[in-house]
């Protein structure tokens, strides 16, 4: 996609961060924004959960980290947790769109790194999209039923929505595909209070008044990816056209677990996480991490990519998070 695809207007990029494990993965990807995206004209917001009862202890960034990604050019966005919290953290994505400055927006999990400028990506933000790097993770359908399709319109029907129009007709009945589903690695709109709003209204309703149909789906972890094309399709929006093939793609990679990006992802996306981690002052906190400190510092990411044949990988990732474990680098 050339830069002409780029909306003229500036937007934001937001993802959340919070002490552990996530404000490691938010110095990589701040990193790696930075150094792809040097001309970016929007804010390049961390939105951050405070403490509060939701929480068992102090969720928030921790000093040394702070400072490091405010210097990188990062604002620090703060967010209460109303409803969700310790016990669903995926629901941070939710809450903390309210938090957020008006104006459209992409939010990315914080376990994504950048290998090419966004100006390549022809966002439309009138028309929400999100990520279809996803397997059919949900619903699992029980032998007696109902199906895919019954379990999926009992949704649509109870937020008023139309079910038929969501359908991919390209793909059998009863099969996943056929119905929209995404990960929500990424997604997008135009007013982040619009979808917050949306998206927590609908992920409350599944939760808290769950339809019968529903009844032998777990909800957790998938309650975020539930919601989510309910939201978007309610807004207008659908599954992601070519002009967004850069994400996923050669724009960003959601790596998800530090030891399936070396197994599997690009060359490029693992150079982009090994430079990310390369300035002084990033590797003096990252090496506090001991999948990053092990994988990138000590190169048995490396060598656990040479195990791997990129272009021939098992088709479920359960497979392949099998065959880490067994290297003993499953590493979080």
């Amino acid at each position: 996609m050339t830069s002409e695809l780029a909306p003229s207007l500036p937007y934001n990029v937001v993802c959340v961060a919070q002490a552990g494990r996530l404000e490691f993965e938010a110095l990589v990807f701040v990193s790696s924004f930075r150094a792809h995206n040097p001309d970016f004209a929007g804010e390049l917001l961390i939105a951050e959960p405070q403490p509060g009862d939701r929480w068992k202890s102090d969720p928030r960034i921790t000093e040394p980290f702070r400072t490091q990604l405010e210097k990188l050019g990062a604002r620090i966005v703060p967010f209460e947790n109303r409803h969700f919290g310790q016990s669903y953290p995926y629901g941070n994505k939710i809450e903390m769109l309210s938090a957020l400055p008006a104006a459209p927006f992409v939010f990315f999990d914080t376990d994504t790194v950048f290998t090419g400028p966004l100006s390549e990506v022809g966002f439309d933000f009138t028309r929400p999209s999100a990520s279809m790097r996803r397997e059919g993770t949900w619903p699992e359908p029980p032998l007696y039923g109902p199906g895919y399709a019954g379990i999926w319109k009992v949704l649509y029907d109870r937020f008023g929505l139309d079910f038929e129009t969501s359908l991919d007709l390209s793909q059998p009945d009863e099969y996943w595909e056929r119905y929209l589903y995404f990960n929500a690695g990424w997604f997008f709109y135009r007013d982040p209070q619009v979808f917050g709003e949306m998206f927590l209204r609908f992920a409350r309703s599944i939760r808290d008044e769950t339809p019968d149909e529903l009844a032998c789906q777990s909800l957790d972890p998938w309650l975020d990816q539930v919601a989510l094309p309910l939201v978007i399709h309610a807004l207008g929006g659908g599954r992601p056209g070519p002009e967004l093939a850069g994400l996923d793609g050669a724009v960003t990679t959601h790596y998800r677990a530090l030891p399936l990006l070396y197994a599997r992802d690009s060359e490029a996306a693992v150079e982009a996480v090994e430079a990310a981690c390369a300035p002084n002052a990033v590797k003096k906190l990252m090496k506090a991490s001991d999948s990053f400190k092990k994988l990138v510092f000590q190169g048995k990411g490396r060598k656990l990519r040479g195990k791997f044949d990129q272009k021939n990988l098992p088709k479920r990732e359960q497979v392949l998070r099998n065959a880490i474990k067994r290297e003993g680098l499953w590493l979080r």
